[in-house]
């Protein structure tokens, strides 16, 4: 479905400028952003994805990952097709890299924000998250979901790399309560050679997620010789501390796949590297994740008591109580 785009300006000659990610598309007559899926029309911006939905499941929030956001429920997940970011390891790489621009990227379904919503509280979900794909490229799409979303007593969720605007943030911001940020790598080159895109955006998005009140988690897809030395671990890890400490950290385990499949999967002690690492560097909730061996429990940062058991993404014991630890009454950051 085609609807005119949010975010953005009407230039001279017919060409738009787009805001809604840190591309800054200046898009002419007929032609389609760095997305894919935006394209100027006569010199106004429309969306070609409005509901059109390639991907959509109940999983459990756990998935996505979020450790702290309303541990042990369901949320209903919805992609469309389309991304801002060409990571070589993309492992969802069928949808997010097709796209509109040659008239050839993959069809979905349509499922306007109503029926989304309504779907969602039939599986008795307590929460919508846009994932698998890059949620900034469907901005109008997820708005729209997530403002009816909200009427209806559902939580939002992005799961993003983060390259999205301030403004696309303050806009999207009334109706969303929980991020997953990827932060792939804390160098610039990285971001310019391997995404095509820049680093400073996201940390900036990250910040402003927390200065919006909104609750944010971090992840890193930890992949051998590309982001994996000690010192950009820490880097990365003194990052999020200085934003806040009681952010979690999910350090995740690369996998072959897309045009990245003659890497080898990353070391189990690479992943426990980066978690002693996060730990020197102050941060308070650090997971390894996509490896089935390695605890995944929250634990209390005073008394190191168990609080909350995982085996995979089930929940075997939650014993938050009032956002505290029952052992000690230290304050547990999240929503519970």
């Amino acid at each position: 479905m085609i609807k005119e785009a949010m975010l953005y300006r009407i230039l001279k000659d017919n060409k738009v400028s787009c805001f809604l990610c840190n591309h800054h598309c200046q898009i002419a007559a007929s032609k389609f952003g760095f997305c894919g899926v935006r394209q100027n029309k006569d010199g106004k911006l429309y969306s070609h994805v409005y509901g059109d939905v390639i991907a959509a499941h109940v999983d459990p929030i756990e998935k996505k990952p979020l450790y702290h956001f309303l541990p042990g429920t369901i949320s209903f997940s919805i992609a469309t097709i389309g991304c801002n970011f060409r990571c070589p390891f993309c492992q969802n790489w069928q949808i997010s890299q097709s796209t509109k621009r040659k008239n050839n990227g993959l069809s979905g379904q349509t499922f306007l924000p109503k029926d989304v919503v309504h779907t969602a509280k039939n599986h008795g979900c307590q929460s919508i998250s846009y994932t698998y794909t890059e949620p900034t490229i469907f901005f109008e799409y997820a708005h729209d979901t997530a403002k009816l979303a909200k009427k209806e007593g559902l939580a939002n969720i992005f799961v993003t790399n983060g390259y999205m605007t301030s403004e696309a943030l303050e806009a999207i911001c009334p109706y969303l309560d929980a991020c997953n940020v990827d932060l792939k790598s804390f160098r610039e080159e990285f971001y310019k050679e391997i995404c095509q895109a820049r680093l400073r955006p996201v940390l900036d998005s990250i910040r402003l997620m927390k200065k919006l009140n909104i609750w944010v988690e971090v992840t890193t897809l930890v992949v051998p010789d590309l982001n994996d030395s000690d010192e950009e671990l820490a880097q990365i890890a003194r990052f999020i501390a200085e934003v806040d400490p009681d952010i979690p950290w999910h350090i995740s385990r690369f996998h072959p796949d897309y045009e990245y499949t003659e890497t080898h999967s990353t070391p189990i002690e690479t992943l426990r590297r980066a978690f002693s690492i996060g730990k020197r560097e102050g941060l308070r909730f650090i997971y390894i994740g996509n490896v089935f061996e390695e605890s995944e429990n929250t634990m209390c940062p005073h008394c190191q008591k168990i609080l909350i058991r995982r085996q995979g993404f089930s929940i075997s014991a939650n014993k938050v109580k009032n956002s505290q630890c029952p052992f000690c009454g230290y304050r547990i950051a999240g929503v519970f």
